[in-house]
């Protein structure tokens, strides 16, 4: 064997086609074929090991600016939604799950299905919020300050995170794996003391976000099988209620 095919092999500079070939050009000699498959080995470790220090090297405000350019790309999402709230009142938490829509610029649907049936509305700064079982239809302007429009402002990317929160890792309970944890504070007073945010290291979109109030109150929202850029029905975002429905104006 030259000399040029061992520094190859000892460098990992030849491919892996290329490295193939080498070990079975020369199958019948054991050294050889040691030396190539313990340098792929070793290739693919290196391999595992750089990306884990790439990952491990993102600093808080590198994962909001990614997860930020992500979901400013997005023209829609649809996902399952879990929302929990977590009461100073009440020693429960109250859990209900649905359906959520959202679609650009500044739409989404919020369709509870457990354990009541509701719907959420909003758009362009205005809410709708009907109650079947009630025949009631409350709507009105939406806050701010409202947990659905700082959930509207982070998932249309309009929020630039590092202008408006001081940024940091902040580990908190979760089942999912592969993430990261993000805590924000507000960069001024808002009507949440901070917010946990948990966002998937592969897809830089958000699975979780947690609300915390001055009152030590707490909303979370849980987001599963989420589907990015659906093409929605042109009907969806329309709310069809009956004529007797009471109008509550807020």
């Amino acid at each position: 064997m030259d000399e040029a095919t061992f520094e190859d092999l000892a460098f990992g500079i030849r491919s892996s086609r290329e490295v193939d070939a080498v070990g079975i050009a020369y199958a019948n000699n054991p050294v050889v074929c040691y030396n190539s498959k313990t340098m792929r080995y070793i290739r693919n470790i290196l391999g595992v090991v750089l990306g884990a220090v790439l990952l491990f090297s993102l600093t808080p405000e590198d994962v909001a600016l990614r997860t930020e350019k992500m979901l400013h790309s997005l023209k829609s999402i649809q996902a399952d939604f879990e929302h929990i709230l977590y009461s100073m009142s009440i020693t429960t938490p109250l859990k209900e799950k649905g359906k959520f829509y959202f679609r650009k610029p500044d739409t989404m649907k919020w369709v509870y299905q457990d354990p009541e049936e509701k719907i959420f509305l909003y758009e362009e700064g205005k809410f709708n919020f009907y109650i079947p079982e009630d025949n009631q239809l409350m709507r009105g302007f939406l806050s701010e300050e409202n947990h659905e429009s700082e959930i509207l402002d982070i998932l249309s990317g309009k929020t630039k995170l590092q202008d408006s929160y001081h940024i940091e890792f902040s580990t908190f309970p979760t089942e999912n794996t592969s993430i990261y944890q993000l805590k924000l504070t507000p960069a001024e007073e808002d009507e949440f003391s901070h917010i946990l945010v948990e966002i998937d290291e592969e897809t830089w979109l958000i699975q979780k976000i947690i609300f915390f109030d001055w009152g030590g109150n707490k909303q979370e929202f849980i987001f599963r099988h989420i589907k990015i850029n659906v093409r929605f029905p042109l009907d969806l975002f329309e709310l069809k209620i009956p004529p007797d429905v009471e109008i509550i104006e807020k």
